[in-house]
């Protein structure tokens, strides 16, 4: 089975510049509960990989981001696929922990955790944190247009990064899954 690593804020649920603060705050993008399921039912091992800074900064607490993941893994379970983890950095950048994106950190507990390799997974994410930590890992970039995508992209396209040639690009994680699916 497949790895396949997701951004939550932008990828799986709707952005927010003030931070997801509750569950009632917790928003899906249109499609990508199905196509987390879809992909999940397919065979692939969906693991999130998330910063959230918003525990540092007390913008919300433990139980709050429990409460999140709790819906969001109920939502994925109703549609007929299944989160296989879900792994956070709760820091803020001044902390300058190694598991805040772009370091790597959450990508290594994530294969310590499933005792495999993440090379050439995907990493899909619409952030440049979340391509530099993927290339950083030799994870596939995957970017979506979602979220903070469109600005990401458009920095890609002012300052290419030679790195990050090669990175996809998808409106959204539905035709991102529409994609790995085929």
């Amino acid at each position: 089975m497949a790895i396949i690593i997701l951004d939550r804020d932008g990828v799986i649920n709707q952005h927010s510049d003030s931070h997801v603060r509750s569950a009632d705050e917790w928003l899906p993008i249109a499609g990508s509960i199905e196509a987390m399921a879809q992909l999940s039912q397919a065979g692939h091992q969906l693991v999130i990989a998330t910063n959230q800074s918003g525990l540092a900064l007390g913008h919300f607490d433990l139980d709050d981001l429990e409460a999140m993941h709790a819906k969001m893994r109920a939502l994925v379970e109703d549609a007929g696929g299944e989160i296989a983890a879900i792994f956070y950095c709760p820091h803020s950048d001044e902390d300058h922990c190694r598991c805040r994106k772009p370091n790597t950190g959450l990508l290594d507990a994530i294969e310590a955790e499933f005792d495999t390799s993440l090379h050439d997974c995907y990493f899909v994410g619409d952030r440049m944190a979340d391509l530099q930590c993927a290339v950083a890992k030799g994870c596939k970039p995957v970017l979506v247009k979602t979220g903070c995508g469109d600005r990401t992209l458009m920095s890609l396209i002012q300052s290419p990064d030679p790195a990050l040639i090669g990175t996809t690009v998808f409106e959204n994680l539905a035709q991102f899954a529409d994609f790995a699916l085929r």
